[in-house]
């Protein structure tokens, strides 16, 4: 059997592939002779202290043994045949993955997504980006592959499942996406790759018999005696189904007011709401690496950052190395940012959302009805309103200094900033009403330990709004609605995942439910 051994190696010495093996080695007490090649598993980077090292995860082979494959292809999906039995609202990753599991079950499913498809969609992009104007089907929260196809590529996941995430990060290798996605720890696709790789497994999906159809809004289910017989869509045209997985994203509230309108139990979902900051790239770059600092074993730093002021947690997310800032909006009159990097990260900028938990308790100081389940969605939107009014329309961005939003002060000059709408200077402080004192303070808190993280170089941009669903579909151990037979609520949308990876376990695990339930009702 191949040795695996864990190496930590100075960045110089990581670029250099006979350094690395004589590390590894030493570390398994082997000699040169007694191998005949090496490769890396797993790579991360530990600056913790201020000593900066990768940590590699390194297999030996041994002299006589081959290696598996390093490289997946994609598995032969059976042919499928006959009505489709299961509809699918939403083609991101959560309704993607699901329809794949369901391909390999033999089970032929039909994906309805209201956006476009990543050509389509593109045009409506520049058209947002270039002249603020939204088409609200097709933006940077709707259409083919969902939010994260045009915002980053992040594959980050808090599973510890590994064996089933790298199911996931496989499949996208064999559909485009580069082999490092399964050795980094941190695994990135980037905004400009991801969507080839998105069309590719489409089409995968497609010439196996799962159809997938564009500019399809579903606009309400179809029910009868308490179970979900199919849904119908905006045109009039109905779809039938023995079973529907809600896979609609964390931005279709109309989808998670429909299906508590059917009978399917809702609930409230804490959340997150604040701005998006960014630094100059160098600047986090110099603060993480020290004298290291543009090593390209290293590349773009990142950070990551958890606070807690008076009991409510303050944290970055989505934070984009060397990215730009994106106007992530869906409702016209409402403005959102988000982030995103290319594959090599190698832009001038760094930005990250930063944002305040927002729970139960909270929602009464925002002027919410704790009691309402859609009051997480009362108080984005009315944030988002407020942001786009100080902003001037057009969905340019209002902004304010660090230094000045830590001081409550108006900007009289804002920095160059990613953001291609622009931006206006305006009192976030003010904006944001409650959630600005604890950005406030954890901002202070994290310049005591990073100098120069607050100053007037860098920039907030109102307002990060959707950094998860503020509303969950129940369900029970079935993955099903209790209330409403047939009924799969599933992924980001429905408040079961957060991220790209993590929608797609969730599409996967649905799906098995699904096929199981399909093969005990036809055994009856």
């Amino acid at each position: 059997m191949p040795k695996t051994v864990e190496v930590s190696l100075h960045p110089d010495l990581a670029l250099d592939p006979a350094a690395v093996e004589r590390e590894a080695l030493r570390r398994a007490r082997l000699r040169i002779k007694d191998v005949a090649g090496h490769r890396v598993l797993r790579k991360s980077i530990d600056a913790r202290g201020g000593k900066v090292r990768l940590q590699l995860q390194v297999e030996l082979r041994l002299r006589g043994e081959v290696l598996p494959q390093v490289v997946p292809v994609a598995p032969v999906l059976p042919p499928l045949r006959g009505e489709p039995e299961v509809a699918i609202i939403g083609a991101g990753p959560a309704g993607l993955f699901c329809a794949w599991s369901l391909a390999l079950a033999g089970i032929r499913s039909i994906i309805l997504e209201r956006g476009k498809t990543v050509r389509g969609r593109r045009r409506d992009l520049a058209a947002l980006m270039r002249r603020g104007e939204l088409d609200p089907d097709s933006n940077y929260g709707f259409g083919e592959g969902g939010a994260g196809t045009f915002s980053d590529g992040k594959l980050y996941t808090r599973s510890s499942k590994r064996g089933e995430v790298r199911q996931v990060l496989e499949v996208f290798v064999a559909h485009g996406a580069s082999p490092e996605i399964l050795v980094d720890a941190r695994p990135h696709i980037g905004t400009n790759r991801l969507p080839a790789v998105i069309e590719r497994l489409r089409s995968h999906l497609e010439s196996a018999g799962v159809r997938v159809v564009f500019e399809a809004r579903v606009e309400a289910l179809r029910v009868a005696e308490r179970a979900v017989t199919g849904v119908r869509l905006a045109d009039g045209s109905e779809v039938s189904a023995r079973a529907v997985v809600v896979a609609s994203g964390h931005s279709a509230s109309d989808v998670q007011r429909f299906c508590h309108a059917a009978g399917a139990l809702v609930e409230f979902k804490p959340f997150a709401m604040g701005v998006r900051i960014e630094h100059a790239q160098a600047l986090i770059d110099a603060q993480q690496f020290g004298d290291l600092a543009g090593h390209p074993a290293l590349g773009s730093a990142s950070y990551r950052i958890v606070e807690q002021i008076g009991g409510v947690g303050v944290f970055s997310f989505c934070m984009c190395p060397g990215g730009f800032i994106a106007p992530a909006a869906t409702d016209a009159g409402a403005q959102v940012v988000n982030g995103w990097s290319p594959s090599n990260r190698n832009g001038r900028y760094a930005n990250s959302g930063f944002v305040v938990e927002i729970g139960v308790d909270h929602l009464a100081s925002l002027g919410c009805d704790p009691l309402d389940p859609f009051a997480g969605i009362l108080a984005q939107r009315t944030l988002e309103q407020l942001a786009y009014q100080a902003g001037g329309g057009s969905f340019v961005g209002p902004a304010q200094t660090l230094s000045d939003f830590v001081a409550g002060r108006m900007s009289a000059a804002l920095p160059p900033c990613s953001y291609p709408r622009g931006l206006q200077a305006a009192p976030l402080h003010e904006l944001l009403g409650v959630l600005a004192r604890p950005l406030q303070e954890a901002l202070r808190r994290i310049d005591e330990r990073m100098p120069g993280f607050v100053s007037e170089n860098a920039v907030a941009v109102g307002v990060e709004s959707r950094t998860s669903s503020p509303v969950r579909i129940v369900r029970d151990d079935d993955l099903q609605s209790p209330s409403l037979r047939g009924l799969y609520p599933c992924g980001e949308g429905a408040g079961h995942a957060g991220g790209i990876v993590s929608a797609a376990l969730d599409g996967i695990a649905t799906a098995e439910r699904i096929a199981q339930g399909l093969r005990s009702a036809s055994r009856r």
